[in-house]
Formats: C-alpha cells, structure tokens, sequence
C-alpha cells in the first residue's frame, strides 16, 4: 500500500500524533536557533522584507511549539502561530504567554484575502502529501499580500516514508516527505510565486535542509 492510499487519514494522524508528543517535541527542539546561524540569517532577512514593505501581521503556519514565532517576534515583526495541534497550541501559549497562537490547517486556512504581510512554513510542509501541496500553496497565495515574502524551511530528498515513534520513544504515525528545492520552486510558481532565493544546507535542523524564498505575484501568470 503507497504512502499516498491513506490520505483521507493523514490530518488526523499528525494532529493525534503531535497531540501526542508535543511537550517532548518542544523540549527537543527549543535551543535549535542557537546552533543554526544560516537559518537565523535567513529569518532576519524575511523580517527586513516584511518591514521594507510596510509590515503587518506574519502568520508561522505550522508553529509548532512557537519557537519560530517568538524568535519572529523578536526581530520586531507582528507575528503568530497557527497549528493542527491542540497540544502543541497549549505547549506555545504556555511557553509564549505574549504571543497569539491559533487552532488551524494549512490545507484551509482561515485567514482573510490577502491579510498577511509575510508566510513562513517553517519545516512543517514535510508532513502534506504531494496531492494537497498545491491546495497548501493557493492559500498561501490567497492570504498573502502581493509582493508578500513567503519563507519555506523543508527536508531535501526523493523518499517519503511512515514516522511511527519519535520525540522521547512516543508513538507517531506521520508521514515525512522529503522534496528537492526544484520541484517545491515548480510547485510555487504554478501557484502563483516568484522564488527569489534557494539553498541546501545541513545544520540542526536537518541532515539536508532545504530553504526557499518567495513572493506573491500579483496574478498567477
């Protein structure tokens, strides 16, 4: 049975799987930041593009335990989280008592037309089937303002495959893709994004990372 036969299912699996491991998770990935320069780099250049036009609100699509949006937050932008999962919703607001974090899925994004100065999916695409990328990136384009940077962190590769315990030994059933840059700048531009900037790295984060920046362009052409 392929990777892709269980999609009506997978929602479900990574929200009962982060659910799950969510105060692990946080515990794991909490300092990452501090060993991975390159993504510091990449992150404050996001920040000066959303301020250079005119700033606004930043959603982290996929926050996680919100380390990526406080860290936002600190570079001076009006930044938020949005994830699946409830228990790692708690985990951010407990962690981040001054910030906003809000139930959500990136698949149907409840956001206004084009509400957002910037996007940042932060790692957390890895987790939607190839069939659901474009319905991800239309959202994407929808929110965001034309001219909106939109920042994607990722694992490189060809595989997919079932992650069915992670984060301190808990049972998770998720499934983790890994993309090559080129296809997820393919998939952007059909969606209506110009990738401005792309990179390989290896670091904390990933053994192979991926780091793509775009923007909105004002129709799809």
């Amino acid at each position: 049975m392929g990777i892709e036969a269980n999609a009506d299912t997978w929602l479900e699996d990574t929200r009962r799987s982060y659910d799950t491991v969510a105060a692990s998770y946080a515990d794991q990935v909490r300092d990452l930041l501090d060993r991975t320069p390159e993504e510091r780099a990449v992150l404050a250049l996001f920040t000066d593009l959303v301020r250079s036009r005119g700033g606004g609100s930043v959603a982290d699509v996929g926050c996680g335990p919100g380390r990526i949006t406080a860290h936002l937050s600190r570079l001076g932008v009006d930044a938020f989280g949005i994830d699946l999962s409830p228990g790692m919703v708690d985990v951010a607001r407990r962690d981040h008592p001054g910030l906003r974090f809000e139930l959500g899925s990136m698949t149907d994004l409840d956001l206004g037309d084009g509400s957002m100065a910037g996007l940042v999916a932060w790692y957390s695409l890895i987790h939607i089937p190839d069939t659901r990328i474009g319905t991800v990136f239309e959202h994407f384009h929808r929110v965001l303002r034309p001219g909106g940077p939109l920042l994607l962190g990722f694992h490189v590769g060809d595989t997919s495959k079932v992650k069915t315990e992670g984060y301190g030994g808990h049972p998770m059933k998720v499934q983790v893709h890994r993309r090559r840059p080129s296809r997820m700048a393919d998939w952007l531009d059909e969606a209506g994004f110009t990738v401005d900037e792309h990179r390989t790295l290896t670091s904390a984060e990933s053994t192979l990372g991926g780091i793509l920046l775009a923007r909105r362009r004002p129709d799809r052409r």
